[in-house]
């Protein structure tokens, strides 16, 4: 069973829609990669046991958000999944969503 979600391009807000597996574990959409996340294209088989999927604006079909079809922008943006290592959430390092982060302890 896979559901439809649509994934806005940052740059632009042009829409991507993608058939995905209903258990998500999607963390963010960026206009960077997260340093050192692997990321694989949208039509990889494999994608959901990357660190992320790298999207190309209007690669594939793109709408407006009301769903007119549009050709979008052609710069890259990346979707980010919620990592984890020995069941403990890993933070991207340096963060790159949710504005600036001070780490006053090192």
């Amino acid at each position: 069973m896979t559901v439809s979600v649509r994934y806005t391009c940052p740059h632009c807000d042009a829409v991507v829609t993608l058939e995905r597996p209903p258990d998500l574990a999607d963390r963010s959409v960026t206009k960077l990669t997260q340093p050192g996340w692997e990321y694989a294209t949208p039509d990889d088989d494999e994608r959901e046991s990357a660190d992320g999927i790298a999207f190309v604006c209007g690669d594939d079909d793109v709408t407006d958000r009301e769903g007119t079809p549009i050709e979008g922008c052609g710069r890259p943006f990346y979707l980010n999944f919620v990592r984890f290592e020995q069941g403990v959430e890993l933070e991207p390092d340096p963060a790159t969503y949710g504005g600036p982060r001070f780490d006053f302890n090192r």
